[in-house]
């Protein structure tokens, strides 16, 4: 046994949980002296740096956290260590975050040693299961026992881009073992071209029999992939075909001329396959030629992505006979999923089909969602706030306040921990019934951690809190500022909470910070357009500039867009030159719901669904009356003049 006898203490301190903290109540975290050698610790860790992981742990003995000073001292050593230590580890944190994280890891190392014996031991043991390559694993262990998995496995091998060791592997195994067949590998190459994923694109090629060289060429340099010709084999005009598909997102004219040089050598459904790449690339650009596109590839094998973009364009031409043969060709978890059971009842609703399109409207009304709302209007009622659960009394507030699990995660988001904080949090909200629930998202609120009270109460499905779940702070900015620039706070508010869910210091990746998410550069055109002379970099995430700064911005996106809510919110979300671009494909005004599901890029798609939602509930909440999120959509027509183009 390579651990030093520190482990077993770490282990055995675990069981007093945070005693060093005392009474917890509202207010911050109390900070502990080795907070700052804990985040060393962390970090050593992550970085698989072992002299400073054992370094930084021998000097937290007893640190309140033990169960994490114990995981990072073991984590950069997984493979290595031996399964009584693990199993020890289990243990001793039974039932907590930290030891399904830990069963997590371990997985994914029995897994890639091929120990299926202890692997089927612990499996099902993983209570979370949610890691896509442990259930990739999960099936080759099926595989060895002699069951077969084919039709799992084809509904969990979606998403090449993610597969991992685990899922190529799958890949591979179903194929020798004949329960994938050439249709099926046909299928993952597609799917990997249209990914963009390299390396399950060269597998896949592999095991087709073409070469894996010519596959990857066809994903990362489609023209030269194309230059070498259609080829002989079925597995070849795939790889050509996946040629043309990138091609097509660059250059859909080269595209075009390289897929029409090919017809003649290609089959029927390879023909098809062809047009429906090219109407899939047309799609994404709102291109007019994408709906020809897509009545020419009829009879191609779609992939989930090119079977809902088909039903998007089909949506901005009313087709509405399309839309429900393709939604009912998809299938069915996808099928079922709000957004096509919505429109799937409008397609039935349009042609007269009122009986069966009701079932499908209430089966997603109860949804407080985007398509839910939607549904809702379909049935001939608005959007109100249902009637508050009853006050919290003591009793059941004190079990919450005292939850071992919701007082570590208080701690991690004290040191800015966020990952660890909400996996704890989410952790003991699975034990949790509505009233439980309800008070926990009241603790988060009372130590002013909104985007974890906002989750929290958002579970409750009979028994609800809506200043939980669409909570107002700062109106003392807000409210003067939007009432000065005539904006819509409901609207401001539902923004707020996509995009930052309230936290103070949130930052994006592309650099974005604060409460509104706003970008230095946007930031300074915005204080330069209204005046703001003592504007510097660093007071972006200063609260009242922030909100100032971005309510100013967001009005300047909502005159470029010509007073249009859901316009203003994509250009808020992806800039207002690729709002005006989609605005540009509009010959004649589209429903505000149709242009919404057809935003290309899925991320601004989702968000303005969920902004528009959260302005609704918000407007509900603070008008005291019902509301329609179809009005709020409104009709959106083709620009009618000239547009400001310096808007960042």
């Amino acid at each position: 046994m390579f651990l030093p006898k520190f482990f077993t203490g770490v282990l055995l301190a675990g069981a007093c949980l945070l005693p060093a903290w005392g009474q917890v109540t509202a207010g911050a975290v109390e900070k502990h002296p080795d907070d700052d050698t804990f985040i060393m610790l962390r970090e050593a860790s992550l970085r698989g740096d072992l002299a400073k992981t054992d370094a930084y742990a021998a000097r937290l003995v007893n640190y309140p956290l033990a169960s994490y000073v114990a995981y990072y001292r073991l984590k950069p050593r997984m493979a290595s260590t031996p399964s009584t230590e693990i199993a020890d580890f289990l243990a001793r944190f039974q039932g907590s975050a930290i030891a399904d994280r830990v069963r997590n890891d371990w997985l994914l190392e029995l897994g890639r040693a091929r120990d299926w014996a202890r692997f089927d031991q612990q499996y099902p043991l993983f209570v979370l299961n949610d890691d896509t390559q442990v259930r990739c694993y999960a099936l080759m262990a099926r595989v060895a026992k002699g069951e077969k998995v084919g039709d799992d496995a084809r509904t969990l091998l979606t998403a090449p881009q993610a597969y991992g060791d685990a899922c190529n592997s799958l890949v591979a195994t179903l194929s020798q073992s004949g329960q994938f067949s050439t249709e099926d590998l046909l299928a993952q190459l597609r799917l990997s071209g249209e990914a963009n994923a390299t390396g399950p694109a060269r597998r896949t090629a592999a095991l087709l029999g073409a070469s894996d060289t010519r596959a990857a060429q066809a994903v990362d340099f489609p023209a030269l992939a194309l230059a070498r010709g259609v080829g002989s084999t079925r597995a070849e005009h795939e790889i050509y075909l996946i040629a043309v598909s990138r091609l097509a997102r660059s250059s859909q004219k080269l595209a075009l001329v390289a897929l029409n040089k090919a017809l003649p050598q290609l089959n029927e459904q390879e023909r098809a396959i062809g047009w429906a790449v090219m109407a899939h690339a047309a799609s994404l650009k709102l291109d007019a030629e994408a709906y020809d596109y897509w009545q020419k590839s009829a009879g191609a094998p779609l992939t989930q992505e090119q079977a809902q973009w088909k039903t998007r364009i089909a949506l901005r031409r009313s087709d509405w006979k399309t839309v429900k043969a393709t939604i009912n060709e998809m299938p069915p978890a996808l099928r079922m999923q709000p957004v096509w059971s919505y429109w799937l009842a409008r397609a039935l609703q349009a042609e007269g089909n009122v009986a069966d399109a009701a079932p499908l409207y209430q089966r997603i009304a109860d949804q407080n969602s985007f398509y839910g709302q939607l549904a809702l209007e379909e049935m001939g009622r608005q959007i109100t706030i249902p009637a508050p659960a009853a006050a919290l009394s003591a009793e059941e507030l004190a079990p919450v306040a005292a939850n071992p699990g919701l007082r570590r995660a208080l701690k991690f988001f004290s040191l800015r921990l966020r990952p660890e904080g909400s996996r704890e949090w989410n952790w003991e909200l699975r034990k949790m019934n509505e009233r439980e629930l309800i008070a926990a998202a009241d603790f988060a609120r009372r130590h002013d951690i909104l985007d974890r009270m906002v989750h929290t109460s958002e579970r409750t499905r009979t028994q609800f809190d809506y200043t939980q779940r669409f909570p107002s702070p700062h109106s003392e900015i807000l409210s003067p500022t939007t009432a000065k620039l005539g904006l819509d706070k409901a609207w401001v508010y539902g923004l707020i909470r996509q995009e930052s869910r309230f936290i103070m210091d949130a930052r994006s990746s592309a650099g974005a910070s604060g409460l509104m998410q706003v970008m230095p550069a946007t930031a300074q055109f915005v204080a330069r357009k209204i005046g703001l002379g003592d504007y510097v970099k660093d007071k972006l995430n200063d609260l009242h500039t922030n909100l100032v700064l971005g309510s100013n911005y967001l009005n300047m996106v909502l005159s470029n867009a010509g007073g249009s809510q859901p316009l203003a919110t994509a250009a808020y979300n992806a800039g207002p030159g690729r709002m005006r671009t989609w605005r540009g494909t509009l010959t004649e005004p589209m429903e505000g719901a149709v242009f919404t599901e057809s935003i290309p890029y899925m991320e601004t798609r989702i968000y303005v669904k969920n902004v528009m939602s959260n302005a609704t509930n918000y407007a509900a909440l603070f008008e005291g009356k019902p509301q329609s999120l179809k009005a709020r959509l409104g009709r959106i027509g083709p620009r009618s003049g000239p547009a400001a183009s310096d808007l960042p």
